[in-house]
């Protein structure tokens, strides 16, 4: 029996973006499936977080050629809180701030925003947050960056999300705190979301199921993470990237 080929969740057709005069992303075609973790890695300045940017909406990556499709349905003209509404969600790199809102607030109301209700202290128990402790607390500067991250990622899990697009998820946390975000990618990954990783890192490569490689704005190879791996070790394809670690060869 021929196994079922993955529903797609997010496709990209042809998706040109050009921001201040610079082509950032260049004829960009993508697929991401339904319950996997994809990872796109590739240098600074590849367009990687363009890339996640104009998949959610944000007002500046509107401006785009090329068609966005989610469940097959095109999303390039909604606005960034009507892709929301549809369980498209990003974390950012560096998580926002809000001043005098709780965290128990934030988390709820994330739930909330889905039409469902959580126990945002089993939430934080994901995270690897102690609710006694951060249950009161706002969502402000008093938290450290990781902390406000892993307070992002509980509210992300609260959604349910059927879309999650995370920039650099391992930025600014310390060991024990990756570990409790690779836990919480599996756990989406099982509940059927379709995770994309935006990363640098080889260990948060290895937690994917399907990776991209990005350069010059352009998808320049995709397959299994083994093959992209190569990558970090200096066997990327050839390119005129200013970033290129000086590579000559395509990953077998």
């Amino acid at each position: 029996m021929e196994d079922k080929e993955p529903d797609t969740v997010i496709r990209l057709e042809n998706v040109t973006l050009i921001l201040d005069g610079h082509k950032i992303l260049d004829s960009v075609s993508m697929s991401f499936w339904e319950g996997h973790i994809h990872a796109v890695v590739g240098p600074n300045g590849a367009g990687k977080s363009t890339l996640a940017h104009t998949i959610m909406g944000l007002p500046d990556y509107l401006g785009h050629t090329g068609a966005i499709f989610h469940r097959g349905e095109r999303i390039e003209k909604l606005p960034i809180d009507k892709r929301a509404r549809r369980g498209i969600t990003l974390a950012w790199q560096e998580p926002a701030r809000f001043q005098g809102i709780g965290v128990d607030s934030f988390i709820r109301s994330a739930a909330e925003a889905k039409g469902s209700s959580v126990d945002s202290g089993e939430m934080l128990k994901l995270v690897g947050l102690d609710p006694d402790r951060y249950l009161v607390r706002n969502v402000d500067k008093t938290l450290s960056g990781g902390e406000r991250k892993r307070i992002e990622l509980a509210s992300i899990v609260a959604m349910r999300p059927d879309v999650v697009l995370m920039d650099e998820p391992d930025s600014g946390v310390d060991i024990e705190a990756i570990n409790y975000i690779f836990d919480v990618l599996e756990k989406l990954r099982n509940w059927g979301s379709t995770v994309i990783l935006i990363t640098h890192s080889p260990e948060v490569l290895k937690r994917a199921d399907h990776s991209f490689l990005l350069c010059n704005g352009q998808v320049v190879d995709k397959g299994r993470v083994e093959r992209m791996s190569g990558y970090f070790t200096g066997h990327c394809v050839p390119c005129v990237h200013k970033n290129n670690p000086f590579c000559d060869e395509v990953t077998p």
